[in-house]
């Protein structure tokens, strides 16, 4: 892969670290409106795939209200809302906890860890980032009268469907199959289809991909949490989808159907608000939130010494360095 320096580490006035990726913009039509590094590089999306695998179980009959088809898509912070959001969707579905199948883990939100570790509690199923994408997984095979003990297992109809679904929005036959942190299958696609698809679910008159977006914008708290970039920026936005992922990748989708997607090879996630705030910049959004999410600084003691700051050569009067990027 043709990767390229996406971002840059100030400390004291000097470079201390760069990060290297791949990032790609591209029209509602499917054309690279910016390209840095490699746009057909094949990835693990992670969790950036969720807003794809909940358009699966829509389709494949999850009922669920607005706000828990947002948890079902997000990475959540553990807070006591995405907890009994969680409980919610089991119950509706006549489980409880004890049927998740996901990592057991600690919340991952600073209040939310502290508030979880006061009580006296360890790692557990509920308490992992993806508890909701996991418990929508189950409601929506009790739904289809599929089997609840085997909804992990890649030949299993509900992990079929969602193979389909991703083939079916990203335009990429999955490449390479393999099992994601929380123990679910994950499916690779390209970076530019992985834009695509979340192009498609902003702008999408299909009922399923509006539930999906109208879900994700509007309780966007659901779908991060308290503090967190993805939220503040889907909150600030209207229409906007937006899903971070593990291993350093961020998509966004407009609802003109424009679609954006990064990945830091290094699996940072450092630069990934910064970069993604830039290019959308570059492509013609405006709102204060850009700079504020945007602004990553490198801490000495406490105090700000220095900043992250892209290095695509992208600036918000949306002109290229050299070589850097190209745009059509």
């Amino acid at each position: 892969m043709s990767a390229t320096v996406l971002a840059r580490v100030r400390r004291g006035g000097m470079v201390e670290s760069v990060h290297s990726g791949h990032v790609v913009a591209v029209g509602a039509e499917g054309s690279y409106d910016v390209v840095a590094g490699d746009g057909d590089a094949v990835i693990f999306a992670r969790s950036s795939l969720k807003p794809l695998q909940t358009v699966a179980m829509l389709r494949s009959g999850l009922d669920l209200p607005d706000d828990l088809v947002a948890l079902a898509c997000a990475s959540h912070n553990g807070e006591e809302r995405h907890l009994a959001g969680v409980a919610r969707i089991l119950e509706r579905a006549g489980l409880d906890a004890a049927q998740l199948q996901n990592t057991p883990d600690l919340p991952i939100g600073d209040d939310a860890l502290a508030s979880w570790l006061r009580a006296g509690r360890g790692r557990e199923s509920v308490a992992q980032n993806c508890s909701g994408k996991h418990a929508a997984m189950l409601a929506t095979c009790v739904e289809a009268g599929w089997p609840t003990e085997t909804y992990l297992e890649p030949s299993h109809p509900l992990q079929l469907r969602i193979r389909e679904t991703i083939a079916d929005l990203t335009g990429d036959e999955p490449e390479v199959q393999t099992v994601d942190g929380c123990g679910a299958p994950l499916f690779s696609c390209t970076l530019a289809g992985l834009a695509r698809a979340f192009g498609r679910i902003a702008s999408s008159s299909d009922p399923v991909l509006v539930t999906v977006a109208r879900s994700m914008n509007r309780h966007s708290e659901m779908v991060g949490g308290e503090g967190r970039d993805v939220t503040r920026l889907m909150a600030a936005l209207p229409g906007v989808v937006a899903k971070d992922g593990a291993e350093g990748v961020y998509a966004v989708g407009l609802p003109d159907g424009r679609g954006v997607a990064l990945k830091v090879l290094d699996g940072s996630q450092r630069p990934r608000p910064v970069v993604m705030s830039a290019v959308l910049a570059r492509i013609g959004v405006v709102h204060p939130v850009l700079d504020e999410i945007g602004h990553v600084p490198v801490l000495g003691h406490g105090r700000p010494v220095g900043t992250v700051e892209v290095a695509v050569g992208l600036d918000r009067a949306g002109t290229a360095g050299a070589g850097a990027v190209a745009t059509s």
